[in-house]
Parts: C-alpha cells; structure tokens; sequence
C-alpha cells in the first residue's frame, strides 16, 4: 500500500455485538447437510402463501420474529433495519417486513446482501447511533428462477455449471451489549468484472470479486490465511470456489485448509441433483445464521472471515450480451473485541 491508508478496509473501535441470529429454510434446504443446523424448516414452498413472491416475504417475516424472540426484544426495540433480496425492487423484503413498522434501509447486493448489511449496520452501531440494529436478506428458488432465468414451467434443461437458489432466509441484531461473538471490521468490495456472459454460470461470475475482496483484507490487515479458523464465500459452489482459489494461489496466497463455501455446505450434489452447488441471499444468509454463528456460540471456532458474493446481472443486460458483474464484501467475525 506504501504507507497509504486502505480506503476500503477498516477496524472497529466499538465492534458491535451479534445478540441473536435466526435461519429458516424450505424442504429441499432441510434435507441437505445444513438441514438440522436452520431454527426452522417448512415442508411447504409457498409456507402457506398463494405466490412464489408472497412465500419469500413469509419467509423472510419468519426469520426476523425468530431473531427477535430469540433477542428478546420487540420490533419497537430496533433502531434501523438493512434488508434486501433478489426480487426486484427488493419487494421479498418491503413486504415481508413491512407489518414491523421498523425504520428501513433497503439494500441490493445480490447474494452479497447479508454481508454487506452486517457492514452497513455495523458502521452505524459502531458510530453510535442505535441500541438494536437489524439486518435480514432472503431467496426462493422459484421467484429467482421466473425473474433471472425461465419460471419453472418452462421446463429449462439446467446445465452443469448452475447453482440452486436456495429458498432460505437469515437474519441477525446487533447490539451494543458485551457478548461474543462481535463484528470486528471487514472489506467492501469493489465491482469486479471478468467477461463472464453465462447467466448460468455465476461460480465462474462471482470468484473475480471474492478473490480481490479477500486478498485486499489480508493485505491492508497483514494478516495471514491461518491467522482465521475459516474464510467463509458466499456461494460460489463448486465451479466458482475452484477458480476463485485458482486465483488466489496465482497471487501466491493459499487459503484452501481454511475455505468453506456456504454453496458447496447447503447440498448433498450428488443425492440432490444440485449441480455446482446452492446460491441466492438466502444461501449465505442461513448457513452463516444456521451453522457457522452456532459454532462460534458454542466456542467450537472463534475467528472468521465471512465473504459473501453477488452477481450485480440485470436479466434485460444479460439477454442484450452484457457481462456479469460481481462484488463480495466481507465481515469479519470473532469472539474476542481485540
């Protein structure tokens, strides 16, 4: 950097504290490795609804009343909301949190969206304003595959390089209330773009960014792969997790003892039939509520990286031959303030 100060990386000085988490998931996430790790599973894709658009705000409304029975707080408790999801206009979020009546920022970063609202509500609780800060995000394989690809009805052969939206929903408050684990700093990323014009091919889309992300948080910390228990991405599944890694041992840094893909850690691919692996904000959002916070709680990892990534694509760009842009922001996450 010589001697330049990272503009992107940064160190709370107050890291806010997680005080609950929630993770709720459909059939198919529920038979899956994470399966027993979600505070809820319904058997039901449209959880009771009439739509695909009407199920993913359910869902969503779901994970946040468990992160706040969990917390023990009311929705009048919460300063500020960050969500966002992949339906347009975020409507999955708007909608299902909308009977809250809590102060809402929506956000857009694809399946990035949890990191980046950890971020967001992290800067903003570590400046002082809030007591309660609120962050969720949501994906429902039906509503993303009749908004990014064909509606289901279509009946589209998926090719091998694609990923299964995960219908799945995480959320998580911030508090100022000194219990591990807390929010220590993290990345904002910046928008990558390798070419990439296979809409069914977002592995291959999302490692650029993941790759850049992750190598600028190590540098601009000076610290090393091994310095963490786990460097978690969001969901670039098996495709994307190759090349991602790839490119980071070009760059002479070898993360692969410690990498975990929330992507690759949804399905069982071959007894699932899930291709290169889960995506969607969803993915990230629930294995990181579901498995990986649990497990720092429980003392059995205490120091992590968590790099969520997003494929910034707009359906109408991609059918006219643009590229897909990415990003990954990343949080880090640990049991101990300093």
């Amino acid at each position: 950097m010589s001697g330049e100060k990272p503009r992107n990386t940064f160190i709370f000085k107050n890291p806010p504290s997680i005080k609950s988490f929630a993770s709720v998931a459909s059939d198919k996430e529920s038979e899956g490795p994470m399966g027993k790790y979600f505070d809820k599973c319904d058997d039901d894709p449209y959880f009771g609804e009439d739509t695909w658009e009407k199920a993913e705000s359910r869902l969503q409304k779901t994970a946040v009343q468990i992160a706040l029975h969990k917390a023990g707080l009311d929705a009048s408790d919460i300063n500020f909301m960050f969500a966002g999801d992949l339906i347009n206009q975020c409507t999955g979020s708007t909608y299902g949190i909308r009977d809250f009546c809590i102060p809402y920022f929506g956000i857009f970063g694809a399946c990035s969206t949890m990191a980046e609202g950890l971020l967001l509500s992290a800067m903003m609780m570590n400046a002082g304003y809030g007591d309660y800060l609120l962050n969720s995000t949501s994906s429902h394989f039906s509503t993303a595959e009749k908004q990014f690809r064909f509606p289901l009805s279509y009946g589209g052969q998926r090719t091998p390089t694609a990923q299964w939206t995960c219908t799945a929903s995480g959320s998580i408050i911030l508090s100022h209330e000194d219990t591990k684990p807390y929010v220590r700093g993290g990345t904002v990323g910046t928008v990558v773009d390798f070419g990439i014009t296979d809409a069914n091919n977002m592995g291959a889309a999302m490692a650029p960014a993941a790759a850049d992300t992750i190598k600028k948080h190590l540098e601009n910390t000076g610290t090393k792969p091994e310095d963490y228990d786990a460097i978690i991405t969001g969901d670039l599944g098996e495709v994307g997790s190759k090349l991602m890694n790839e490119l980071l041992m070009k760059e002479k840094i070898d993360i692969q003892s410690v990498h975990k893909d929330c992507g690759v850690m949804m399905f069982d691919g071959k007894k699932q039939d899930t291709h290169a692996g889960g995506s969607g904000c969803g993915c990230s959002a629930s294995v990181l509520c579901g498995y990986f916070l649990n497990e720092m709680k429980d003392g059995n990892i205490n120091n992590i990286l968590f790099a969520a990534t997003g494929a910034l694509m707009s359906p109408m760009l991609v059918q006219q031959g643009e590229s897909i842009p990415s990003i990954s922001h990343l949080v880090h996450i640990s049991n101990s303030k300093t």
